[in-house]
């Protein structure tokens, strides 16, 4: 038997292989497709306190190798998500992460305090790094004092893990990992979508109505696992890999780098049980090199060097 489960604070998530926030609906409706039981955990589509209608369209582009999207945190609101999706989630067999955003950092606070109490609810994703709302995300993102202000804030509110999503959109994601860290997250999820956009040639207008979107799938990988390592080397805490993992072997490679776990995101779009595949196939991987915990993997990257890798980009 091969070891799977880990640990976030208090919370124990039976494998290592999450569905991200925004590419598996709130998780409820999922599950006559999916067998959500063979996943670590769900983390919910964004909420916000009010109901939000998200950008006008058009508002999802394919682009090679990828999907650009500005659906703008689209969502039906904490009130609704409380009375209808809740106790459906509450009789699935996995562990659910509620991802919130917000505008200001009051309703950060206000979406923890309406959330807490609800033991369904395991933990907590803080999205402050969607590019693709101008009030909220990026602000804040990109800001490590605001980074460090709202994690300190939502720690005194919960006992439950917090973990920061951070964005790529920065020089040095390490510089906003440790300011979580240091604030209180008990992990970071690395990293959310590039900041990217397409044009129609013959209309010569973008592609999506807000001109500019977030990018995730295949194409961001190389750069997902390059943030993933230099996290990893600047924190203590679990770092959750995330960036164009669509089989077992990219989940690896992102392992290899330090993940502690791993989030699956566009590919869902293709496969819904795609990451029940994944973790089927990281299973048979431990099991082909005879390993008794997925542990034995994570963190095994030889390099050769001891430089850090920003020592490398100078």
């Amino acid at each position: 038997m091969i070891k799977e489960s880990f640990k976030i604070k208090n919370v124990t998530f039976k494998n290592r292989v999450f569905v991200a926030s925004g590419t598996f609906g709130y998780g409820n409706d999922i599950p006559t497709l999916v067998d959500v039981s063979k996943l670590g955990g769900i983390m919910t589509k964004s909420l916000s306190m009010k109901p939000r209608d998200g950008n006008p369209s058009p508002r999802i582009v394919e682009t090679s190798s990828g999907m650009l999207n500005s659906i703008g945190l689209a969502n039906i609101g904490v009130e609704k998500f409380i009375n209808e999706k809740l106790p459906q989630l509450k009789n699935l067999d996995t562990s659910i992460i509620a991802n919130i955003a917000a505008s200001t950092i009051k309703e950060y606070c206000g979406l923890v305090e309406v959330l807490n109490s609800y033991k369904t609810v395991k933990g907590f994703e803080i999205n402050i790094s969607c590019p693709n709302v101008k009030e909220g995300g990026l602000t804040f993102g990109v800001d490590v004092k605001s980074v460090e202000k709202i994690t300190k804030l939502i720690r005194k509110l919960t006992n439950k893990p917090i973990i920061l999503k951070l964005t790529p959109n920065v020089t040095f994601i390490s510089e906003f990992a440790r300011a979580a860290e240091s604030s209180g997250a008990d992990a970071v999820s690395v990293i959310n979508t590039i900041v990217g956009m397409a044009i129609n040639i013959k209309t010569r207008k973008p592609k999506i109505s807000t001109i500019t979107g977030g990018l995730s799938g295949p194409a961001i990988k190389p750069i997902a696992l390059a943030k993933v390592y230099e996290t990893v080397k600047a924190v203590s805490i679990p770092v959750i890999g995330i960036g164009g993992i669509i089989n077992w072997m990219d989940a690896i490679e992102f392992f290899i780098v330090g993940a502690s776990a791993i989030q699956v995101g566009t590919a869902n779009y293709i496969n819904p049980s795609v990451g029940v595949s994944i973790a089927e196939g990281i299973r048979n991987y431990c099991k082909d090199l005879k390993l008794k915990d997925i542990q034995q993997i994570i963190g095994t990257l030889e390099t050769g060097k001891s430089s850090s890798i920003i020592d490398s980009w100078l």
